[in-house]
């Protein structure tokens, strides 16, 4: 029962302590100019996902071919996907040009190519 805490505590101090402890010495991602951005009525965000059934079976079947793909990180796996009337938009960090060349790739394949707007951002390793 104390094995696991032990193990717990040797990851921590050698220094390979799970994303999820927090590193005290990494500097704060800043978000504002994103969030500035998304306050603009002109932007979308999340929460206007339509209710369609065809606009969120394409939101489903992209979100599923990107957390099927183990090749992608953790962010790429969660950009915002907001599609409305067919039309996918993409936005969120992904941790390369490659990732989201891939991502739009598969959005391009689930929307078509006209019904895909990339607005995501490279973000970088910290």
């Amino acid at each position: 029962m104390y094995k696991p805490m032990a193990v717990c505590v040797s990851v921590i101090l050698f220094g390979m302590a799970p994303a999820f402890a927090g590193d005290i010495t990494s500097p704060r991602a800043d978000n504002s100019k994103i969030n500035q951005r998304d306050q603009n009525s002109d932007e979308l965000t999340a929460g206007q996902q339509s209710g369609s059934k065809s606009d969120v079976e394409i939101s489903r079947t992209l979100r599923k071919e990107l957390i099927k793909d183990k090749k992608l990180s953790t962010y790429a796996q969660n950009v915002k996907i907001i599609t409305q009337d067919g039309v996918i938009t993409l936005k969120g960090p992904v941790r390369s040009q490659a990732e989201k060349n891939v991502i739009e790739y598969k959005a391009s394949k689930v929307a078509g190519c006209r019904h895909v707007e990339n607005e995501m951002d490279v973000a970088p390793k910290l």
